[in-house]
């Protein structure tokens, strides 16, 4: 089946009680034991399993052509629990530009727990054969990255670390149904479904879907039940309606931020436009090889610096002051306020979450608002 199909039936059937076709909202939080002090129908107690979590693992798994699919209440909580199957003493590589809170965890918590990890470009190849430790079980790649759109060669960063005998983890928060990880080589993918997934900015959620249900997985899944951090019924059931259309959102996602980026690039108050979609972006090839489109973010960078930065962000009418991504309506923030000390962004940039507006109007308000 092609993805629109799969995204509209995955995880999905009709109720055997009722006939229902939109599948009911199971609140329980336990269920009833068998005579015989058995579970015969597959539910015990909602932080161990309950019927809309395991749809929404389900349909995602289907949704990636993984195995199996463990879903959290966060998208953060989904990468704690990946870094906790970890050992002390183990090694990850990560990339130096990527989602702020990633690296937070990993230096605030897990560096200090007995991990242990090296931040890099991992644009550049030799950077991350460098970088391998004969202790290195990980590679936390992300591309597009977070808010510079960079873009790595996902194919061949994994076949360095598995040539090293690590995994490779795949943050593809940015580009869901978009790119495929698991068919360039990821053993493992991460999404904050809060974004795309849920779509309307109203749910929180998180998952982690193994290639292949190996030990390591087992461990992710044995912290979720453990540690208890997982969506509620009612969150798993919107992430899941999301999915139904998440196909067509990405699509009329990738074509307004193009049309906005191309807008951007010819303004003459912005000095820079980050978006691969462009062909003037360094990682333009690489990203027409591995992406089906080129997404809804980009960034751009105002000439005049953060005072303009700023007031661009003041002005806009059509575009909110908010920090999220991958719902209907478009966000406009100043990244390096919402990052705060020991930003690494530039200090002119604005990040864009581009919505499903029509994109003249929004290339008008940004137009407006640029002056």
């Amino acid at each position: 089946m092609k993805i629109e199909t799969v995204a509209v039936h995955a995880g999905h059937a009709v109720d055997s009680a009722t006939g229902a076709v939109a599948a009911p909202i199971y609140l329980s939080t336990t269920f009833e034991r068998d005579i015989e002090g058995t579970y015969s129908r597959g539910f015990m107690y909602t932080r161990n399993d309950n019927p809309n979590r395991q749809a929404l693992e389900r349909g995602v798994a289907m949704l990636e052509a993984g195995d199996a699919a463990a879903a959290f209440g966060t998208g953060m909580a989904a990468a704690m629990a990946l870094f906790q199957a970890l050992a002390p003493g183990d090694h990850v590589l990560a990339h130096a530009d990527a989602y702020y809170g990633t690296p937070r965890l990993l230096r605030e918590i897990f560096l200090r727990w007995g991990l242990q990890a090296d931040f890099i470009d991992m644009t550049n190849l030799d950077e991350v054969k460098k970088a391998l430790r004969p202790n290195t079980k990980l590679a936390w790649v992300e591309s597009p990255t977070n808010p510079l759109l960079k873009i790595v060669d996902l194919a061949a960063v994994a076949k360095i670390v598995h040539d090293a005998g690590a995994l490779c983890v795949c943050d593809n928060t940015w580009a869901p149904v978009l790119q495929r990880p698991f068919e360039l080589g990821a053993d493992l993918v991460l999404y904050s479904t809060t974004k795309y997934f849920g779509g309307h900015c109203d749910v929180a959620g998180g998952i982690v879907v193994t290639k292949t249900d190996n030990e390591l997985f087992q461990r992710i899944r044995s912290i979720q039940y453990e540690g208890g951090a997982v969506p509620s019924p009612f969150d798993c059931w919107l992430i899941l309606r999301g999915i139904r259309t998440l196909p067509w959102r990405m699509r009329a996602h990738s074509e307004n931020a193009l049309k906005v980026a191309e807008f951007l690039a010819r303004h003459r108050k912005v000095a820079r436009v980050h978006y691969p979609g462009l062909r003037s972006h360094p990682g333009h090839e690489i990203a027409a090889r591995q992406m089906s489109l080129f997404g809804g973010m980009l960034s751009l960078e105002v000439k005049e610096g953060y005072n303009a930065a700023m007031s661009v962000a003041v002005k806009t009418k059509i575009f909110i002051r908010a920090t999220s991504l991958g719902g209907v309506e478009s966000l406009i923030e100043h990244r390096a306020s919402v990052e705060g000390p020991g930003t690494t962004s530039p200090e002119g940039l604005l990040r864009l979450s581009i919505g499903l507006e029509n994109a003249d109007d929004l290339i008008e308000d940004l137009d407006h608002a640029l002056g």
